[in-house]
């Protein structure tokens, strides 16, 4: 398995952990998630554990994780906002936010032609940038360009929605976690 491959396979499973299961730092009769493998490795036990090292130093004092949010304004055009969700420290497992309930994951590969016109969101979603990247431009001609690990809110269910294409005649991979 690539490298690439694995990453992804990283964050797939992180992000179905929390959202799906709930699970948190102490649950199961102690500190379940910081005793898990993180980085699955053929280099062995202590090439993960080395990982998990460098994770823990690079996110100390990282308070929040960035996510650009999609939402209908009161002129029923589709407009970006800048979040952040605030994280707290989780020991070994790194910076966790607190548990957001979600309903379900939908895997979704978009060819490098793509290019959906003025849409809605059928749902509030997260939208998990896992390869490639896609340009969403929104009622005032802004765009904004979403890269690998990029995470989008997508809110804007009702009035003239956004629009989303390829970058670069590229495919792309993303995840999508469903909130209603």
């Amino acid at each position: 398995m690539s490298h690439g491959n694995l990453t992804r396979l990283r964050i797939i499973g992180r992000i179905f952990i929390v959202f799906m299961f709930g699970v948190g730092m102490r649950g199961f009769g102690g500190d379940y998630l910081s005793s898990l493998k993180w980085y699955p490795s053929p280099r062995g036990d202590a090439y993960a554990e080395e990982m998990d090292q460098q994770q823990q130093s690079s996110q100390e004092g990282r308070q929040a994780m960035k996510i650009v949010r999609v939402y209908t304004g009161a002129d029923n055009k589709s407009h970006f906002e800048d979040i952040e969700v605030p994280l707290k420290s989780g020991g070994k497992a790194g910076s966790l936010s607190d548990l957001v309930k979600a309903t379900g994951v939908i895997f979704r590969e978009t060819g490098g032609d793509y290019n959906f016109d003025f849409h809605n969101a059928p749902r509030r979603q997260y939208v998990v940038n896992l390869e490639g990247e896609v340009e969403i431009e929104v009622g005032d001609g802004t765009k904004r360009l979403l890269r690998t690990g990029d995470i989008l809110l997508a809110e804007d269910t009702t009035g003239q929605g956004h629009i989303s294409r390829a970058v670069g005649g590229k495919p792309r991979k993303s995840l999508f976690i469903t909130l209603d």
